[in-house]
């Protein structure tokens, strides 16, 4: 399997389509067998999506992620845990192999929809 985390100033970015880079992490047998760190294409909706699905991602962890976004990475078969605080991702994914990740499902923010800055509530 493989993770990506937004990632900003080395620590997860408190928002997922807002992140300058993210940590891809390949997961295998409960080990990290690889990482690498990727700048994402320009920020459009459903570029991000395309684009992790595209590099083989089938989970996102994340800190705050708007309901679109949400629809978008499951329909493109990625599973995303959301509500993450701001932490180094090398901490974040041996949380998530040992199964003590705690987040949401789905959005943590709301408001996406009319622009950026227009209406943003986040709960992260």
């Amino acid at each position: 399997m493989k993770v990506a985390i937004p990632v900003e100033n080395g620590l997860l970015c408190s928002h997922f389509g807002h992140a300058p880079q993210f940590a891809i992490v390949e997961i295998e047998n409960g080990s990290i067998k690889g990482s690498s760190i990727e700048t994402p294409p320009p920020h459009e909706p459903g570029v991000l999506p395309r684009w992790l699905k595209e590099l083989g991602v089938s989970h996102v962890i994340c800190g705050g992620i708007g309901a679109r976004a949400v629809e978008l990475l499951n329909q493109a078969g990625i599973e995303v845990i959301a509500g993450i605080a701001p932490e180094d991702p090398a901490k974040i994914v041996e949380a998530f192999v040992a199964g003590n990740l705690q987040g949401a499902t789905g959005p943590t923010c709301s408001g996406h929809g009319e622009g950026h800055g227009h209406g943003h509530k986040c709960a992260h």
